[in-house]
């Protein structure tokens, strides 16, 4: 089979982001594999060690990009590929990133192309549906199990909580929901195979592609934090009065009755 995975770096929710002039400081930031991505690689190991092939990851950036897709290769991938777009994009969007991986997916032979269902960083859900859409190919989100067999795969997908099962023929596109598989860590033999592992490198030139065609369609007006919770209110005194306070607060001052 071949597998491929939709890899994107995103930087890390759970340390410190500082925002300035309404864009994130990335100085100092950490960046990590987007986590919903992290279940797309290891459900593309898993296809590959059942089904036979290879999985290849493909991401959209600069040369920072490198240390996530070796991570990736540590996990078990086979191959990466860098779409370096450093120098010819200032901004981009879901329909950038969706143009420029079909413009390289059309000239690969897919089985399957697995991505994370949302990135933690935007949080659209868009890039991988706009991508099927482009290549002509069926897919399903949110999906908490794939099971294939020859051409044709049984899936499971997450509805609010609910599940949906849907069967699909091949080639195909998936996105994967939290709960899908755990994801391995890298093994430190893993992380020694990854340096000999290849990562090939393409620029936009590399694919036909001009920049005006990928130029963005929305912008990114302003990005902040969410304003800081203030402290919670204990209440003293007899029952009857920390009723009275409480209903007084939620009218004046919450304004919820």
């Amino acid at each position: 089979m071949n597998i491929f995975v939709m890899m994107k770096r995103t930087f890390d929710t759970e340390e410190k982001i500082s925002v300035q002039n309404g864009q994130i400081n990335e100085d100092g930031a950490e960046f990590i594999i987007n986590p919903y991505d992290e279940y797309a690689i290891e459900e593309a190991i898993q296809l590959r060690d059942k089904n036979g092939g290879e999985v290849i990851v493909v991401t959209i950036g600069g040369e920072d990009s490198e240390k996530e897709l070796r991570t990736a290769l540590a996990m078990g991938c086979d191959k990466a590929v860098l779409i370096n777009t450093e120098d010819d994009l200032e901004d981009g969007d879901q329909y950038t990133t969706s143009k420029i991986l079909a413009e390289y997916f059309k000239e690969q032979d897919i089985d399957i192309i697995i991505g994370g269902n949302v990135a933690i960083d935007g949080g659209s859900g868009q890039v991988g549906p706009r991508l099927a859409e482009l290549l002509d190919i069926a897919y399903v989100t949110t999906i908490t199990k794939l099971d294939i067999d020859g051409a044709k795969a049984t899936i499971v997908r997450d509805v609010e909580g609910d599940s949906e099962v849907i069967e699909a023929t091949l080639p195909l596109l998936v996105t994967a929901q939290q709960g899908l598989n755990e994801p391995r860590y890298p093994s430190l033999p893993g992380i020694m195979k990854a340096k000999k592992k290849p990562l090939d490198e393409l620029e936009l030139d590399d694919l036909d592609i001009d920049e005006d065609d990928v130029e963005a369609k929305t912008k990114t007006i302003e990005i902040y934090l969410p304003p800081k919770k203030e402290a919670g209110k204990v209440l003293q005194g007899d029952l009857d009065d920390q009723v009275k306070e409480l209903v007084s607060l939620l009218r004046n001052e919450a304004k919820v009755v």
